[in-house]
């Protein structure tokens, strides 16, 4: 059988340290806030090419804590594409805001430039852009729209660790990049863990003091805040993984290049184009008979995944929040999409039987 991920195989390069720096914390006894968390904080701020980096709980409170250190008014709207997670669409709601969703483009998967300005309005305060299955937004359509209606820019970052947009890496064009280290991901901690991206000194600080209560100074409660700290086991763990996390993105990219040479054209890969270093968080496909190619695959011990299988505007959760329900493009792609093996444990072998299978269908 080969498995869509195995957290296990992925993690085992690392294991020895994992539990060399887990005896450690263990034995130091500090481990909320310390010393882990700041040198990660450190390095993945260094590696993005971003002043700042504030270790959260988990990617949807990178993104709520972004929205609310820009202090919107309540009835302001939030710009974000149809197709995305429901996480990122939750901490828009969460924050008291109102998600306004654009379709993705068809090619890309991610959120359509040109569709974006029919949606601004006089209450429009940013844009949620989504960095989706590893692949960065084109930038430069999007830029030129935050500039001309003086919009801040949030950046979905969960997906796309190390994704470049003409040489420039994500999550450093807006005021925020939120990053999520779940462990499916490219640089996956062992449990939940996030982080926030900024170059604004006051920001920064801002999200420092909501990320622990409001606080700078214990007990000291400047403004009413969470609890959401990325905690120091995880923070040792992130700071060996991302050591090799462009390792990862090159195996990722090598899997995928294959799949690009030797899979059949009647399956629509994903788009390629110079503009974009893709990182491969997600290899999908479309197909017309996608639950039929999935169901063949099984048969034939290979396991797929679905990202996602319904759309945030039906979801049971967004009723009553999201009222527009036309979104024909995201349906399309909810619909038709399929993602394929493509994990830092795999082998190239492995794929080249994904292949010689699919092209069966």
């Amino acid at each position: 059988m080969i498995e869509y991920e195995n957290l296990g195989k992925v993690n085992q390069p690392f294991f020895e340290e994992y539990k060399k720096d887990f005896a450690d914390t263990l034995e130091k006894g500090w481990y909320i806030l310390g010393d882990r968390v700041k040198k990660f904080e450190n390095e993945f701020a260094s590696y993005i090419g971003a002043k700042h980096c504030i270790g959260v709980a988990s990617g949807l409170d990178a993104l709520l804590l972004s929205l609310k250190a820009l202090n919107p008014k309540v009835d302001s709207e939030i710009i974000t594409p149809s197709n995305t997670y429901i996480a990122t669409i939750l901490s828009i709601v969460q924050a008291g805001l109102k998600p306004i969703l654009v379709e993705p483009d068809i090619r890309s998967y991610n959120i359509d430039p040109s569709r974006i300005e029919e949606k601004i309005t006089n209450k429009t305060k940013a844009l949620m852009i989504v960095h989706l299955y590893g692949r960065s937004c084109d930038m430069d359509p999007i830029m030129e729209l935050c500039r001309k209606y003086n919009l801040s820019l949030i950046e979905d970052c969960a997906q796309s660790h190390g994704a470049k947009y003409k040489g420039r890496i994500s999550g450093t064009f807006g005021e925020f990049g939120a990053f999520s280290f779940y462990p499916t991901k490219n640089l996956g901690a062992l449990g939940d863990a996030g982080a926030v991206i900024t170059n604004s000194d006051e920001f920064n600080s801002i999200i420092r003091r909501l990320r622990n209560y409001g606080s700078d100074i214990k007990y000291y409660n400047e403004i009413a805040g969470y609890n959401s700290r990325l905690d120091e086991i995880q923070a040792g763990f992130l700071s060996i993984k991302l050591k090799k996390l462009d390792e990862i993105n090159a195996h990722k990219r090598k899997l995928a290049n294959i799949y690009f040479h030797e899979l059949k054209n009647d399956f629509i890969k994903p788009i390629q184009d110079d503009d974009h270093f893709d990182v491969y968080h997600v290899f999908n496909i479309r197909h017309e008979q996608r639950d039929k190619l999935k169901e063949y695959l099984l048969k034939n011990e290979i396991k797929t995944d679905i990202h996602y299988p319904i759309p945030p505007h039906k979801q049971k959760a967004m009723s009553g929040i999201i009222t527009d329900n036309n979104f024909p493009i995201s349906e399309e792609i909810h619909e038709t999409t399929l993602s394929l093996p493509i994990s830092y444990f795999h082998t190239e072998k492995d794929i080249h039987k994904v292949i010689s299978v699919l092209n069966r269908f």
